[in-house]
């Protein structure tokens, strides 16, 4: 029932957007000529990810929009996640970038960010297997030392799991990391007992336990002095921006400003976009 309501609303979709004259194509290879090209990486649901072949999403309906508003034909193309910020960079083959990404100060120095439209915790996900000293309300970077981690390549867990093993809390303990393509990926390779802990964005970890039995996922939080004062490994998602493409960052800084404005209930058309790609909305 939920992929027909799905599908339904695609079709829908299509049917406003032809009618409208909007184009956003949705293309691997990069045949078509377009404006724009948007490079995200599927999936990464609820922001990207595959519904009867086509790539859904919050991060496509913001696409959508700025073709809206622009009157520009945007073609989104699905990538490998690490090389996403350099190809919007060269601004050869992608004018911008929009996976969920992390506002970092490295990232900073190659693209222009838009203001930032979500925020997000780190979660651990493990198996239920683990012992149950790890079943709390949040996990603190500590208790992962020795264990063998693993998170996407290039993902924001990576970047800070590979911080913490090389300066942070972890250095020194024997805890490893393993790059892995997908988070998914990174679920079956707990499953196959291949890593102990898989680090990944909230949504995302919580997407992947409903859909893997077995596995828990839990935030992700730096220590303080004592264990209330912990607090939670956050982040920030923006779009990236090639640095000569100031309509573009304009048009986008545009759209999720009228996105983010809350209705009655303090909800934002992004927080609404969210619950509707997670099966969580009527909508």
């Amino acid at each position: 029932m939920h992929k027909v309501k799905h599908l339904i609303i695609l079709v829908l979709f299509l049917a406003v957007t032809a009618v409208m004259g909007l184009s956003v194509w949705w293309s691997i290879s990069g045949d078509a000529e377009a404006d724009y090209v948007v490079e995200t990486n599927v999936p990464f649901a609820p922001f990207e990810f595959y519904e009867n072949r086509q790539i859904v999403g919050v991060d496509v309906d913001i696409v959508n929009r700025v073709a809206e508003k622009m009157n520009k034909k945007i073609q989104i193309k699905n990538v490998e996640f690490d090389v996403i910020i350099d190809n919007v960079e060269a601004g050869r083959i992608a004018d911008a970038g929009a996976a969920g990404l992390t506002i970092t100060p490295a990232r900073e120095e190659k693209v222009n960010f838009t203001i930032p439209y979500y925020d997000s915790v780190q979660y651990v996900i493990f198996s239920e297997e683990m012992p149950p000293s790890l079943r709390d309300d949040h996990v603190v970077w500590e208790a992962l030392a020795g264990f063998r981690l693993g998170s996407q390549i290039g993902s924001t867990g990576y970047l800070f799991i590979d911080d913490e093993i090389e300066n942070g809390v972890l250095s020194g303990t024997g805890t490893t990391l393993k790059g892995i393509d997908s988070h998914q990926l990174a679920a079956d390779a707990i499953k196959a007992h291949i890593i102990d802990f898989a680090v990944a964005d909230e949504l995302v970890a919580k997407f992947i336990v409903e859909k893997n039995p077995g596995l828990l996922a839990l935030p992700l939080y730096y220590s303080g002095k004592t264990r209330e004062e912990d607090y939670p490994v956050e982040e920030s998602y923006a779009i990236a921006v090639n640095k000569e493409r100031g309509e573009l960052l304009e048009a986008f800084n545009e759209v999720l400003s009228e996105m983010m404005t809350e209705n009655s209930e303090g909800q934002t058309e992004i927080d609404r976009l969210v619950l509707k790609y997670m099966g969580l909305s009527n909508e």
